[in-house]
């Protein structure tokens, strides 16, 4: 530290008679030296050239005043430590804006105050008002903010700092990476409410193989994707080595990025809003994850076990029986995109193609798929949809479906019938809704209905006004211009109920003049000639409007007349 010192009084002087480009080269040299910041060599140099004490830090020790003084540094002076109650003040009046719409307020709302006697400020503390910055007066205004809140601090940017901690990964960066690289998101089962607590399908895709792995968490929770991360090892055939997550706060906390790091994986994130940064998952999000379970409400415990057995017998159809796409190349010419696949293939088949994976691993795949039916999964993934079908829209408390045991001989029959107009998969179809039936109240104008349909009869354009005032003269104490509005209602649905009655009878009346229209009686119009009129003109312009607009059909276009 003696030496720091030594170096420092002799470039001090120095230092004070140098011109700017000068001083850049004597601070220069000093942090070369030294190994100070290039500020607090600034502030070193300062505080010797003016003769007042500083202090030295090198690292995270701090040793005393350079030159020896004794006296304690000289405070800064506060600017506008003046105007604080007046700021508090136009705060406070202007209902709590934040600095920067404070600041293009003030010199509105200084001018009011004043005129009405609000606030009186002096010449120099209405100049600094006038010149307050907007970080001056978030600075000046923050323990004001803090009590106003109850004394609660914001916990500002804790999530964010751990997302900016996170590598961007994009779609064109993962190139060619081995087995174990997976992209990873969830899947909401809320219905059409994100109301409430609800199951989450939480879904990895390799990106290599396309292997696809699907587990239920009964709720958004980072402990309970972890659990889940811990599940999706044992299933998957190799290590988890890459976990590419989007930019979801249920990932990117305190809880799963640090686990993944213990584990040694790499923890990369998509871009926000780039939904194609995450197109193997996004894409398995829709082809496996909502085929299977739809867009249906599932909540509780008990439908949460129910969709773990349909994933766990799902993820072996899926990996090993049901072949996918794989992009093989995109090139962009102007606005034209072109995309070439892969030949279609299973996960498994990539998998046993792959030459990073080993001989262990590719046999240990081979032994299961030798073992798999896929009738008896079928089987196992529509009885387990047709419980699922059941909870659609039902709390998860509610009392639990019974399941019957899977047939699969049963099942394999009924592959073989002839295909259902009905949709297979329960989770699908739209639930039943029960209405409850409407009961027609009693009205006042029951008595009087066949009075008030015979006046329309007789009068169609008689007014809802003029019926009430009718009805008045008949039972004064019941009726006046208050029920001009259920007389207006009761009019427009016997008019409509008529309207509908006069449409029927003029349908019924076309269609008996096309029956009784005189036609060919030698079938010149069935060989595709066209039949001549057996009347004269003016009968065939008599025909109605309805029957012309029919129309008709033609066998064969016109030059396709058989000879």
């Amino acid at each position: 530290m003696g030496a720091r010192r030594e170096v420092l009084a002799a470039v001090a002087e120095r230092y004070r008679s140098a011109g700017r480009a000068e001083k850049g080269r004597i601070l220069d040299e000093l942090t070369a030296t030294t190994g100070w910041h290039r500020k607090h060599a600034v502030r070193a140099l300062s505080a010797v050239a003016a003769n007042r004490p500083g202090r030295e830090q090198s690292g995270d020790a701090t040793t005393g005043p350079i030159d020896g003084a004794s006296e304690p540094p000289r405070g800064r002076r506060r600017k506008y430590g003046s105007v604080g109650d007046a700021l508090i003040a136009l705060w406070e009046a202007s209902d709590r804006v934040c600095g920067k719409r404070l600041v293009a307020m003030i010199p509105v709302l200084l001018p009011a105050l004043e005129r009405h006697g609000r606030l009186m400020p002096t010449s120099e503390g209405r100049g600094l008002l006038m010149s307050v910055s907007a970080a001056t007066i978030d600075r000046m205004l923050s323990g004001m903010k803090i009590a106003a809140a109850g004394g609660r601090r914001r916990r500002a940017g804790f999530y964010s700092a751990i997302r900016r901690e996170v590598p961007i990964r994009t779609f064109n960066d993962w190139g060619q990476p081995p087995p174990g690289f997976c992209e990873i998101d969830m899947v909401a089962h809320g219905g059409t409410s994100v109301a409430g607590s609800f199951i989450q399908t939480l879904t990895m895709v390799d990106i290599a193989t396309g292997w696809t792995e699907c587990l239920p968490l009964v709720a958004r929770d980072g402990s309970l994707v972890v659990e889940a991360m811990i599940w999706a090892q044992s299933l998957f055939p190799w290590l988890i080595r890459d976990a590419d997550f989007d930019n979801d706060s249920v990932f990117m906390n305190d809880t799963v990025v640090p686990w993944c790091r213990m584990q040694k994986i790499e923890v990369t994130r998509s871009r926000a809003y780039k939904k194609n940064d995450q197109a193997f998952v996004e894409q398995k999000n829709g082809a496996v994850v909502r085929r299977l379970v739809g867009y249906g409400r599932f909540d509780g415990i008990e439908t949460a076990k129910v969709m773990a057995r349909l994933y766990a017998a799902a993820r072996l159809h899926v990996n090993f029986f049901q072949p996918s796409f794989k992009l093989k190349e995109k090139r962009r010419e102007g606005a034209k995109v072109t995309k070439r696949y892969h030949a279609p293939a299973t996960p498994y088949e990539r998998a046993l193609a792959h030459p990073k994976l080993s001989k262990a691993i590719k046999r240990r795949l081979r032994e299961t798929y030798r073992n798999l039916d896929p009738v008896e999964l079928l089987a196992e993934i529509r009885a387990t949809q047709e419980e699922l079908g059941e909870r659609i829209g039902k709390r998860g408390l509610a009392a639990a479906v019974g399941a019957s045991p899977v047939d699969p001989l049963a099942f394999a029959r009924s592959l073989g019938t002839t295909a259902t107009p009905v949709e297979a998969r329960a989770t699908h179809r739209q639930p039943k809704r029960h209405y409850k039936t409407r009961i027609r109240m009693p009205s006042k104008l029951d008595p009087h209905l066949a009075t008030i349909e015979s006046w329309l009869a007789t009068e169609p354009q008689i007014t809802a006004l003029a019926i009430v005032r009718r009805i008045a003269e008949i039972d004064p104490s019941t009726f006046g211009d208050k029920q001009h509005s259920i007389v207006q209602r009761l009019l427009r649905s016997l008019r409509r109920k008529a309207a509908g009655t006069v449409i029927v009878d003029m349908t019924m009346k076309a269609s008996t003049a096309v029956v009784m229209r005189p036609g060919p009686v030698d079938g010149a119009a069935c060989d595709g000639h066209s039949a001549p009129p057996t009347g004269p003109p003016a009968k065939q312009a008599s025909i109605p409007l309805v029957a012309a607009a029919q129309p008709t059909f033609n066998p064969l276009p016109p030059g396709n007349i058989p000879s």
